[in-house]
């Protein structure tokens, strides 16, 4: 429907990686449809494991059953989609659609800041107050850590999706993305969008800065306690019970300022798509495979799971 000079858009079109040769996509596609099934199923296991197995049911192993379900949400939203433009069996998207992928992407990745900040107190409390830690992180506490972290993500996604779907589109209805990710997006508006760039940047200080404070000042404490434990042994125990998050804290982090706070200058479509991979389809697969490997109490459990399952 015309409109004066702009044009209500009823699909997007996502650009994906298109502008590859056709056998550069297929070998994309084979190789995220392999990380996707990774993703689902490792995250899959280490939900089963720890409700399945009574040595996991201390807080921790609690919010990382959490942070996997969170990364199978966040992986459903963006990687079958995907999946489908490389094939180019539809590289179309509704307007629904679109705002629907986004809303979502925001509120998971929202969420997994919060979550880890969680996770950094946990292992705050657990290594600088081994003594109450099982009277502090009790099930009513955890229960309302993992609320707080999982709350955030609503009014964020709310407000950020209804405010950019709410302006006019124009001219071409091409998003330079693998999905709806909102710079991509803001770039068909033709509409003042300079007061929602504006909550934009602020809500990226808040909702995502805050968290990796929080989780910076969890572990300047963490390290200073380490530091005062008199053995080696008592030091390497200690390091290792927070090894696995610190290395999924580092990835996630990373990855998201390279993509979103690199100067525009040198952040050209291509080169912040295959960024995204990293936080949206890679870390996902990592994170079960990184407290699998690192952590002797879930390779533990996996066995004991596993030998249940399978006994005769």
């Amino acid at each position: 429907m015309a409109g004066g000079n702009w044009t209500r858009v009823e699909e997007f079109i996502l650009m994906s990686f298109s502008s590859l040769p056709t056998e550069i996509q297929s070998l994309l596609f084979l190789t995220f449809l392999i990380i996707y099934l990774v993703t689902l199923m490792g995250n899959t296991l280490i939900i089963l494991v720890t409700l399945a197995d009574p040595m996991l049911h201390s807080p921790m192993y609690f919010f990382l059953r959490n942070l996997s379900f969170l990364e199978i949400g966040f992986n459903l939203v963006i990687v079958p989609k995907m999946l489908g433009t490389l094939l180019a069996w539809d590289t179309t998207i509704s307007f629904l659609g679109c705002a629907t992928q986004m809303y979502f992407f925001f509120f998971f990745g929202v969420d997994e800041c919060f979550l880890l900040a969680t996770m950094a107190y946990d292992r705050y409390v657990a290594i600088c107050s081994p003594l109450h830690y099982p009277v502090i992180m009790n099930q009513r506490t955890r229960a309302k850590l993992a609320v707080a972290s999982w709350f955030p993500g609503f009014p964020v996604a709310t407000v950020q999706t209804t405010w950019l779907f709410s302006f006019p589109f124009c001219g071409t209805n091409k998003v330079n993305h693998f999905f709806c990710d909102s710079p991509p997006v803001l770039r068909l508006v033709c509409a003042d969008t300079a007061l929602f760039e504006i909550y934009a940047i602020v809500g990226t200080i808040l909702f995502v800065m805050t968290p990796c404070l929080l989780i910076l000042c969890s572990y300047t404490r963490i390290a200073a306690a380490i530091l005062k434990i008199p053995s080696a042994k008592g030091k390497h125990k200690a390091f290792s019970t927070c090894s696995s998050h610190l290395l999924v804290v580092c990835l996630f982090y990373v990855s998201l300022s390279l993509t979103y706070f690199r100067p525009k200058s040198n952040n050209s479509p291509e080169s912040k798509k295959l960024l995204s991979l990293s936080y949206t389809v890679v870390t996902p697969m990592l994170n079960p495979i990184i407290y699998s490997l690192r952590n002797n109490e879930v390779k533990n459990a996996f066995g004991r799971t596993f030998r249940k399952a399978f006994r005769p």
